[in-house]
């Protein structure tokens, strides 16, 4: 079984004590790749040196929208020139975030816009971050046309996974889901397109019902597995067969051969 965890910030400090080990960790759990998405520009070396250092670690480069704070028009420019010289699978972190207090919802429109164009100019996929926005990160996508991407850990209502669908989008799903409580997550989990599925951690955050309270890693990602395949009534071999095309189809991961 061969697995790609869609979304690990493996870069982040809660790893530097033991990435090497959580690494293993991964593989022998069958994780074999991993998408790393930056979340600043501060953060795009650090992130460049851990996934040239692990084999199967693939980076994209974005500014999130929770470190608004961290963010200048600038570094627009710059993830331009990175985008150009490092040749990610992916632009992001990047999207709305409609929760948190405190972030001004306009300037979040202008980096989310900023980096839709470059995606779009550069041919690659987006990496979206959607709390409480997706409607507003739905109507900013279609302001771009032949945009594609993922909305990772998908919180909204299959109407809206449905309108991602038709814009080419895939929906990233990870710990919240073995929640059995997360009713409406399953339901939409269950019954939308194979195709539209990708498997992910979010680690270190988001850690399924089996580890509340710990650290998430790429190491669990059998678990959200295992209930995705209960929820749909697959052989979880298949489920992770058609998730891993998923990957490798999204972030041309056919053209590396680690």
């Amino acid at each position: 079984m061969r697995l790609v965890d869609s979304h690990s910030h493996f870069d982040a400090a809660e790893f530097d004590a033991d990435r090497a080990q959580a690494h293993a960790r991964a593989l022998a759990a069958g994780v074999a790749r991993q998408i790393v998405p930056a979340v600043d520009a501060a953060g795009w070396p650090k992130l460049k040196r851990v996934c040239a250092e692990f084999g199967g670690l693939f980076p994209a480069y974005g500014l999130h929208p929770m470190f608004l704070e961290a963010h200048r028009p600038e570094h627009l420019d710059e993830l331009r020139k990175w985008i150009e010289r490092e040749k990610p699978v992916a632009v992001g972190e990047c999207g709305l975030d409609f929760f948190v207090e405190g972030l001004d919802a306009e300037t979040q429109v202008f980096y989310f816009e900023a980096q839709l164009k470059l995606a779009r100019e550069f041919g690659l996929p987006v990496i979206v971050h959607a709390r409480r926005a997706v409607d507003a990160v739905i109507a900013a996508i279609r302001k771009i046309d032949g945009l594609h991407g993922v909305v990772h850990s998908f919180s909204g209502s299959a109407e809206q996974a449905a309108q991602l669908h038709k814009l080419g989008f895939l929906l990233g799903i990870g710990g919240p889901v073995t929640y059995e409580r997360a009713n409406r997550l399953r339901g939409i989990v269950a019954a939308m397109p194979l195709e539209q599925l990708l498997l992910e951690t979010d680690s270190p955050d988001q850690p399924g019902a089996a580890h509340r309270g710990e650290r998430n890693e790429p190491t669990f990602l059998p678990e959200v597995l295992d209930v995705v395949a209960g929820l749909r009534g697959m052989d979880r071999d298949d489920l992770a067969a058609a998730t891993t095309a998923n990957a490798e189809r999204l972030f041309g991961l056919s053209a590396y051969v680690h």
